[in-house]
């Protein structure tokens, strides 16, 4: 182990939910993520959910280039994001990563998440070809992700705007 990192709310100091943990090898992370993901977190109900990280900590995505995202629904309860981005990555070589939705009060999979690719041909060849492919015990179901909204800015400053009492 070299270090762990908390992610905290830079408001509320309150930790955000998940954190960066470095070991000295890849051999090392490996085992971890192998023989921890998915297993109880001692002390409550919740699951530890690990999967790799994109950059090392304090990096800082300087291009990230086109993504070309799809979205995967009806997953099984015990998809992990590191498993999702695999059962595409053995087809594909562009993926560069895969996301499952979770409830965030209980940590559990919503059944469904959106896998990343570099390339677009890859990307919609995928749509095709893996619909109705399983992935752990149930056939995904594949379609075109929507890109998220541009209000999130807005929405953030309303959200720390009305943590203020104004005159």
């Amino acid at each position: 182990l070299v270090s762990i990192k908390i992610i905290r709310n830079k408001i509320t100091g309150q930790p955000e939910g998940y954190g960066f943990v470095e070991f000295v090898s890849h051999q090392a992370a490996e085992r971890i993520l192998q023989t921890y993901n998915g297993t109880t977190m001692p002390g409550t109900d919740q699951m530890f959910r690990l999967n790799w990280a994109s950059f090392g900590i304090g990096e800082r995505r300087t291009d990230p280039g086109l993504e070309h995202s799809i979205f995967v629904g009806d997953l099984a309860s015990d998809v992990t994001d590191y498993l999702l981005q695999e059962t595409f990555r053995a087809h594909y070589p562009s993926v560069r990563g895969a996301k499952v939705v979770t409830d965030p009060n209980t940590g559990r999979s919503k059944g469904y998440g959106f896998v990343k690719f570099a390339d677009e041909m890859e990307r919609n060849r995928a749509m095709t070809e893996m619909n109705g492919v399983y992935c752990s015990t149930r056939a995904m179901r594949i379609s075109a992700a929507t890109p998220k909204k541009t209000t999130a800015g807005f929405q953030q400053q309303y959200a720390v705007a009305k943590g203020h009492s104004f005159p």
